[in-house]
Formats: structure tokens, sequence, C-alpha cells
């Protein structure tokens, strides 16, 4: 048989396992646990966190608002009267409750 007609078969081998470990590798780039994908899912969760850290800001500051107002330092006596109708269910007597 004449070999240069022929290619051998380590160069088919060789050709087959570079095109396996390039495909594997291509694979787990786009896929794998530190792929592109898991990337943009990364990515959107950190914006998602970051909308609610900004809520969840907000609320603090409201809620340390609120203490501040009703604290022994400084009262006010609208949010306290606030608070008691809301809670307690008070009314004053010159006062009509429409439901």
């Amino acid at each position: 048989m004449n070999r240069s007609t022929r290619p051998a078969f380590g160069t088919f081998v060789f050709f087959t396992l570079a095109l396996g470990l390039a495909t594997y590798f291509t694979f787990a780039a786009v896929q794998g646990d530190f792929g592109l994908f898991r990337r943009a899912e990364i990515s959107a969760e950190a914006d998602l966190l970051r909308v609610q850290l900004t809520q969840v800001q907000a609320d603090v500051g409201r809620m340390e608002n609120l203490t501040r107002r009703l604290s022994d330092d400084y009262l006010d006596l609208d949010l306290l009267d606030e608070q008691a109708r809301r809670v307690l269910g008070l009314i004053r007597a010159d006062e009509i409750v429409i439901r």
C-alpha cells in the first residue's frame, strides 16, 4: 500500500481530540459555572439586588424619620395623634366616622 495517498491514523486521532477539546472548552465558556450565561444571570441578579437595596434604604430612612419624630428629644404631636388614632382606633368627640 502507498502511504502517501492515505492519511495516517495518528493524524485523524489528533484532529478528533483537538476538535473534542475545542468543543468542550467552548461549551464550558458559554454554559459552565463561570460561563457567559452564568455571568448574565449574576448581572441581572445584581441589578435586582441594587433595586431592592434602594427600596430598603428608603424604608429605613422613613422609619428613622418616624422614630426621630416620636422620640423624647423631638415629639411631633400630629404624628403622635395619627398613630394613636390608627393603633387604638380613637376619635375625638367632634369627629364623624364614615365607613
